[in-house]
C-alpha cells in the first residue's frame, strides 16, 4: 500500500518533476481532424502548435468517468492511498467524471481511499500545486497535512495570463466577434486570470504585446508576497524567448530565482493560441515551507 499523488496534463507540470517524483499524469483527450489524441501522450506541445497554426479542426473535451476508472483501478486494486489533484471546475467537467468514477470504483472496492481536490486552477496553477504535494511528501508529511497543503495553496495561487492574437478566444466563444475585431484592430491584449471561483475571467486590457507583459509583471508585483522565496510558475505558448525575458525581469524586479516552466499544453493551448504567456505564483507566504526544501 502507498501514498499516490495524481493530476491530468491540464496541469502543465514538466517532464522532469513527473520522471523525478513518479507523478501519474492523467492525459487530456485532444481531437485533430476527428482523430483522438491524448495531450502528453500521443500528442505533445512542439508539435500541437504546429499544428494549431495550420489551421485544422482542433477540439478537446474533459477526460470522462470511464478514463478515470480505467487509471484508478489498479490503485483500488493494489489499497492505495490516492490524491487526485482536479482541473478547475469553472472551467471543465473533469471534477464530476472523476467523482463518478469514484462511486463505481467504491461499490467494487469499499476500502479504497481516494481524495479528489478541485484545485480551482488551470495549467501551472495545479502543476506547481502538485509540485508542492510531491515535495511535502518526499519530505515526511502526512497524507492530511499533504491535502491541507494542496488546499492552502491552490486557494492563495495567482493565475494570470496574456494572449498573443485574440483569435483562439473568438473561437472558443470567449471573445465576441465585435470584441475580437475591435481589438485585433487597436492591438488590445486582454490580461486573464482564473479567479478564486476558478473560472477564466479578464482582469485587464492593454494595447500592445509588450505593455501585456509588462502588465503581467507589475500584477506579480502587487499581489504576490515573498516573491523571492518562492517557486514561480511560467508557462508559454511556444515562444520561450518572451518567457526567458519575462523570468529576467522577474529575477531583477523581485528577486525571483526559482522558476517551475513548461509549455502551455495542447488542452489549454487549443483555446488560448500560440504566444500565451501566463505566471503563477503565492499569494502569501507558505506555511509549509519547512516541507518545500
Amino acid at each position: 500500500m502507498a501514498l499516490r499523488i495524481v493530476t491530468d496534463s491540464a496541469s502543465d507540470t514538466p517532464k522532469w518533476v513527473i520522471e523525478e517524483y513518479g507523478l501519474h499524469v492523467i492525459p487530456t483527450p485532444v481531437v485533430i481532424d476527428g482523430t483522438d489524441y491524448f495531450d502528453g501522450k500521443t500528442i505533445f506541445p512542439e508539435e500541437f502548435y504546429d499544428i494549431l497554426r495550420s489551421g485544422k479542426d482542433i477540439k478537446t473535451y474533459h477526460i470522462n468517468s470511464q478514463m478515470f476508472y480505467d487509471n484508478f483501478l489498479p490503485y483500488a486494486q493494489n489499497n492505495d492511498e490516492v490524491i487526485y489533484i482536479c482541473f478547475s471546475t469553472g472551467i471543465a467537467g473533469t471534477f464530476n467524471a472523476a467523482n463518478i468514477a469514484k462511486t463505481e470504483l467504491l461499490e467494487e472496492y469499499p476500502e479504497f481511499d481516494l481524495t479528489i481536490i478541485d484545485s480551482k486552477c488551470a495549467s501551472l496553477g495545479f502543476g506547481l500545486a502538485a509540485y508542492y504535494a510531491l515535495k511535502m511528501q518526499r519530505n515526511g508529511a502526512s497524507k492530511e497535512e499533504i491535502i491541507e497543503g494542496i488546499i492552502w495553496h491552490c486557494r492563495h495561487m495567482e493565475q494570470i495570463f496574456t494572449v498573443k492574437t485574440l483569435e483562439y478566444l473568438l473561437k472558443g466563444g470567449r471573445l465576441s466577434k465585435t470584441s475580437a475585431i475591435a481589438g485585433s484592430i487597436l492591438d488590445i491584449k486582454p490580461i486573464l486570470e482564473v479567479n478564486d471561483s476558478g473560472a477564466l475571467v479578464a482582469l485587464d486590457k492593454v494595447r500592445g504585446r509588450n505593455k501585456s507583459l509588462k502588465r503581467l509583471i507589475d500584477i506579480v508585483g502587487e499581489r504576490g508576497k515573498d516573491l523571492s522565496g518562492q517557486t514561480i510558475g511560467i508557462a508559454h505558448g511556444d515562444d520561450a524567448e518572451t518567457m526567458e525575458a519575462v523570468k529576467e525581469v522577474l529575477k531583477n524586479t523581485y528577486g525571483c530565482n526559482d522558476f517551475l516552466e513548461n509549455y502551455v499544453g495542447c488542452a489549454i493551448g487549443a483555446h488560448t493560441g500560440p504566444g500565451i504567456i501566463g505566471i503563477v505564483f503565492l499569494n502569501e507566504e507558505s506555511p509549509y515551507k519547512d516541507y518545500l526544501r
